[in-house]
């Protein structure tokens, strides 16, 4: 997927510096099993562009750049602290899977085997349900704070049989701050040992004006897709995000 740039975001500062990785303390709260010392705050730096994350859900929590007059500004929706991240049902930033959009019915067959998973928009299983992969704590697997492609990698396996979805899954997403002020985004996921469906997808929502701009009506955005999900008549509203 490619995203095209506003006039704004082409005309953003092109200064490049050694772009680093500084990992910030550990967040203070416990939320049920989720402890202190496993969530952190991770951010990376290039020139006046910085982006941060966390393994709660390897979720993008800012990415400030410069306009096209030097002016600094958050364009991600999100919150302060990750204890909101927590607790948040709206996927601010997220990686959602293992299936994004809805599944309807909550329930698929896959090679003869008819599946029932766990139900949360109705009758329905919206992105990977309950606990989704924006739901859990990834492990930091990598980062590389030199060289010409300096990047994070988050990890989680999912379980088989997590949320009814059949089979181990391996699943690594890749950070990169590449060229001239460009945000990297890779996903990938490994099936070890039963099929699976998967359909991971970022969950950030973004206001190339600064979130604190107001509306995005003006904004426009082109995504080259090869493909599409197909919805049926029963969901095809409830399927617009």
């Amino acid at each position: 997927m490619q995203i095209e740039p506003s006039n704004r975001t082409m005309k953003m500062s092109r200064i490049v510096v050694l772009l680093c990785f500084i990992l910030v303390a550990s967040t203070g709260f416990v939320n049920g099993s989720v402890k202190k010392k496993d969530v952190g705050i991770y951010e990376l730096k290039k020139g006046h562009l910085s982006a941060k994350f966390t393994n709660w859900g390897a979720t993008i929590i800012s990415v400030v750049v410069p306009d096209k007059n030097g002016k600094l500004d958050d364009v991600i929706l999100g919150y302060n602290s990750v204890k909101d991240y927590v607790n948040d049902t709206t996927h601010f930033g997220a990686i959602v899977g293992r299936v994004a959009n809805r599944i309807g019915g909550a329930q698929f067959t896959l090679n003869g085997t008819h599946y029932k998973l766990v139900a949360n928009d109705g009758k329905n299983t919206l992105h990977g349900g309950p606990i989704g992969f924006g739901d859990v704590v990834w492990k930091v697997h990598t980062y590389k704070n030199s060289g010409p492609d300096p990047h994070i990698v988050f990890t989680y396996h999912s379980f088989d049989g997590q949320q009814g979805f059949p089979g181990d899954l391996q699943v690594f997403v890749t950070y990169a701050l590449i060229g001239n002020n460009k945000l990297s985004v890779k996903m990938n996921a490994k099936a070890l040992n039963k099929p699976t469906p998967v359909n991971l997808a970022q969950h950030a929502y973004w206001n190339l004006g600064g979130h604190n701009s107001g509306s995005i009506l003006s904004e426009k955005v082109q995504i080259f897709g090869s493909k599409i999900t197909v919805v049926d008549n029963r969901t095809r509203e409830r399927n617009t995000i």
